[in-house]
């Protein structure tokens, strides 16, 4: 039996320009971390001949098929038939969080998915392949709107500044913290679920149209990037991080009305009154999960403000997909 996961992600600064719409234009980049939440695949021989099917597939549902073009999951379907797998095989998934929250689970899926199928084949993939190879699942044969930096998060894990110039060409830098300062800034993290579900691909389609008319402000959103970073590595108030936010998620809502809504208005302006400097929805807008970027001690106030909500604890710089039983 192979047992694979990968983490999902919490992206800063910089979503919206990680589309090759954006970025083969004017070059993207995000500043992001993987965090302890994760999506797993179990793959295990399945003696087909001993059966009237040829594969058993499992998730919120069970899929028993004779061929890989019955699998009703276009993922598992898809990444199958990628991998090149026609019978004999028994794959499972769950995972730590539901879809559609803005984390990023779906690619996370994808990705440890494939990790699990070519280790399941004694073939081994490098991070960037992992990634390229879920891009070409997702954007390609799926034909999903999704950007690039879910699948990166998910094989590289970390904390990382990323380049995006081609979906072949994508620079992942590591984000230089002490443990100390690492510590402080996770610290500051406050997750607050909105309880609303979206698949994201139906949100950013409407963005997509609006790339154009939107150069400006993702012009600006990419510089956020690296202003996140410096006030980061260079040891800059952690106050101006969360400021910076505050700006990022200003210019997220200018981009397409379907980002935002006022239940997720009266949400934010909450967390903002409960003490957090800044903050923003993640994921490409419309539901999921708020982050906030608060002093610790103004956590409780949170806690109490959004009682009705569920809040998640995490931690940053989760490792990337991992092969953990083999």
């Amino acid at each position: 039996m192979i047992i694979s996961r990968a983490p999902v992600r919490i992206s800063f600064f910089g979503g919206g320009t990680d589309y090759p719409e954006y970025f083969l234009q004017e070059g993207g980049a995000v500043l992001a971390t993987a965090i302890d939440k994760f999506s797993y695949v179990t793959a295990s021989p399945f003696l087909s001949h001993l059966f009237d099917y040829s594969m058993r597939i499992s998730y919120r549902k069970v899929e028993i098929v004779k061929e890989v073009q019955g699998i009703e999951h276009n993922v598992f379907r898809e990444c199958l038939k990628l991998c090149g797998f026609e019978r004999d095989i028994e794959l499972h998934n769950c995972a730590d969080l539901p879809a559609f929250t803005g984390l990023g689970s779906s690619s996370a899926f994808t990705v440890s998915l494939l990790h699990a199928l070519h280790t399941f084949k004694g073939q081994f993939l490098r991070p960037q392949e992992l990634a390229c190879e879920a891009i070409q699942v997702e954007r390609h044969i799926l034909k999903d709107n999704v950007g690039c930096q879910d699948q990166v998060l998910a094989a590289y894990g970390g904390f990382n500044l990323v380049e995006f110039r081609t979906e072949k060409d994508i620079v992942v830098n590591r984000v230089p913290l002490s443990p100390r300062r690492m510590a402080d800034f996770e610290a500051h993290l406050f997750l607050v679920f909105t309880g609303i579900t979206r698949k994201a691909s139906d949100v950013v389609a409407h963005q997509l149209k609006r790339v154009t008319q939107n150069l400006p402000a993702l012009r600006a959103m990419r510089a956020m990037v690296y202003e996140g970073q410096d006030i980061l590595v260079t040891g800059r108030p952690l106050r101006e991080f969360g400021e910076l936010l505050h700006q990022a998620w200003e210019a997220k809502r200018g981009l397409d009305g379907g980002i935002s809504n006022p239940e997720i208005d009266a949400i934010y302006e909450t967390g903002r009154q409960a003490g957090a400097w800044g903050g923003k929805l993640l994921g490409a807008g419309g539901g999921g999960f708020m982050l906030f970027f608060a002093p610790p001690e103004t956590h409780p106030n949170l806690r109490q403000v959004f009682a009705n909500r569920q809040s998640l604890n995490i931690k940053i710089n989760a490792p990337g997909s991992q092969i953990i039983f083999s």
